[in-house]
């Protein structure tokens, strides 16, 4: 394969439109949360990957598992994780059977945000779907991102 190759230029431009796509919502998603409930898109989805946690067998998520489930280092992770809880928002301890183990869970205050902002974040990718549809390059993304949660 040469780097003129039409597969690869294909396979650039699909991945150029993904990339597109994926910061055109992000920044709309964005803008929603931070003028309505003052969060980035980070740490909403910080406190909703948490917010999904239960007590019981494999309910607590380790550190690495959540910072592959929010797509960030694991320092950046902790980073998030302590602005957070100095907002009031998380909080952190030991796990019970594991003294090495730190569990984080979403407090009172950061559950009833979380539930404040979801609306808002449904709202918001809804509008970035739908205005990133009206591209034609980008409207079979839109269709494939929207069919994902149908299949599973």
């Amino acid at each position: 394969m040469t780097a003129t190759d039409p597969a690869l230029t294909a396979l650039a431009q699909g991945w150029c439109a993904l990339s597109l796509l994926h910061g055109r919502i992000e920044a709309h998603i964005e803008r929603a949360l931070q003028t309505g409930h003052d969060l980035s898109v980070r740490e909403y989805s910080l406190l909703d990957v948490l917010g999904r946690q239960h007590d019981g067998e494999g309910g607590h998520l380790q550190m690495k598992q959540v910072a592959d489930a929010v797509v960030l280092s694991q320092s950046a992770t902790t980073r998030l994780v302590t602005r957070l809880e100095d907002r009031g928002l998380l909080s952190r301890y030991l796990c019970p059977t594991d003294r090495r183990g730190i569990y984080t869970d979403v407090t009172p205050a950061g559950r009833e945000l979380l539930e404040e902002a979801r609306p808002t974040n449904e709202r918001a990718l809804r509008e970035a779907l739908d205005e990133a549809a009206r591209n034609r390059e980008l409207a079979p993304l839109v269709r494939a991102v929207e069919t994902l949660g149908v299949a599973a």
